[in-house]
């Protein structure tokens, strides 16, 4: 469920990728006409009134405002939501009187790689280590320019991306975060790794709401990216959404092992 509330309230983009194209409009549609009932699970009728629901429509309609700045942030949706789970230890499939299918036996956990290793303890440093060694390795095939855009404005960017990459060498997170988001800006060259970069220097700055959007902003670009995912996880666990950071681990644990056996078939 927060997962969700998360990627709805990230950003246009993101939103029609989660939701679907057809899905997105027609959410659009059924809030604008305020149609509560359309828009709840038909598991959910008399376990919720009406105050709950007008609530939870209002907090949808402001997570598909198209501005950013019009969009809540988490620490509102949270606040929003928290006060509607009046039993929170009690399963959600035993409150809407739904049968518990038998789940499978878990899958074996899968070697976490040296990143996947950094994340899972949450070790900034480690990770920054492995930011820095993969410099720009990930981002092939993101930008085609013509040279046509080659223009002093782009010129201009990519001096600030590269005094970005100083900083973030150096440890000077504050002014690679300034630097970046000079590059990101500018939005003639879209870069999964400085958002990767940018997102850990918010880490590192204890702005781990901030870290999460870069982690998913990196996902739009790389939507089968893992340091995408790992940079989340690690941004949820700072934000102690720990089931959510597990989950978000385990999925960059499963690109990275697709990934690695696609290279060696």
């Amino acid at each position: 469920m927060v997962m969700w509330w998360l990627r709805l309230s990230n950003g246009y983009g993101m939103r029609r990728r989660v939701l679907g194209e057809g899905e997105f409009e027609k959410a659009l549609d059924m809030i604008r006409g305020k149609n509560i009932l359309l828009l709840t699970d038909s598991h959910l009728e008399g376990n919720f009134s009406t105050e709950e629901a007008t609530m939870v429509v209002g907090l949808a309609s402001q997570c598909l405002q198209y501005e950013p700045k019009e969009r809540p942030d988490l620490k509102k949706l949270v606040e929003t939501l928290s006060p509607l789970s009046t039993k929170p230890d009690v399963p959600s499939y035993v409150m809407l009187g739904i049968p518990k299918h038998e789940e499978a036996p878990p899958t074996p956990q899968r070697p976490l790689s040296p990143m996947g290793e950094a994340c899972q303890r949450m070790d900034l440093t480690a990770i920054h280590q492995i930011l820095v060694r993969t410099h720009y390795r990930d981002d092939e095939g993101t930008n085609e320019l013509s040279f046509q855009e080659w223009t002093q404005q782009m010129r201009d960017m990519l001096e600030a991306r590269k005094r970005g990459d100083f900083a973030f060498r150096d440890r000077d997170f504050k002014t690679a975060i300034d630097c970046y988001s000079q590059f990101i800006d500018v939005g003639t060259m879209v870069s999964p790794t400085v958002y990767a970069r940018r997102s850990l220097c918010h880490l590192l700055c204890d702005q781990p709401d901030a870290a999460l959007r870069d982690g998913m902003q990196a996902q739009c670009v790389y939507p089968d990216w893992p340091t995408a995912f790992y940079m989340q996880s690690v941004a949820l666990a700072k934000l102690d959404m720990n089931k959510d950071a597990t989950d978000m681990l385990n999925e960059a644990t499963a690109l990275e092992d697709k990934k690695q056996r696609r290279s060696t078939s």
